[in-house]
């Protein structure tokens, strides 16, 4: 038997005991109904946008194609998805280094990273 506990708030704790196909069948239906709940919520909280015609990941740096590390963003300003390269292809970092850490950190004045649609942001992030 498999127990899943479902916190939906503080108060109500609901457990699901899945026992049998017809068990899995109505918690796989509950869980694309929260779903689209979830989706219909007044947030911003976008996981994935359209970008050139192809659904990609926002906010989830990946590796790049022209540099070495590559982001999508919304831009609030526009409301459009907008793909960030960041980094230099063939440069190896040792983060590990405090010295170059903070040097790094002070060139690039990540104390004020400035907006995610920047590559100083994401840049920083990183180290």
């Amino acid at each position: 038997m498999i127990k899943l506990i479902e916190l939906l708030n503080e108060d109500e704790i609901d457990e699901y005991d899945v026992e049998n196909e017809q068990d899995i069948l109505e918690f796989v239906q509950f869980m694309e109904e929260y779903q689209q709940e979830l989706n219909e919520a007044d947030c911003d909280c976008m996981l994935e946008a359209k970008y050139q015609g192809r659904t990609v990941p926002l906010g989830k740096p990946m590796r790049g194609d022209s540099k070495k590390f590559k982001v999508y963003v919304k831009n609030p300003k526009t409301g459009k998805v907008v793909k960030v390269n960041f980094g230099a292809k063939g440069m190896n970092i040792k983060k590990s280094n405090p010295v170059r850490r903070r040097a790094f950190r002070a060139r690039h004045n990540c104390a004020n990273p400035g907006p995610r649609t920047k590559a100083r942001y994401w840049s920083c992030r990183k180290w």
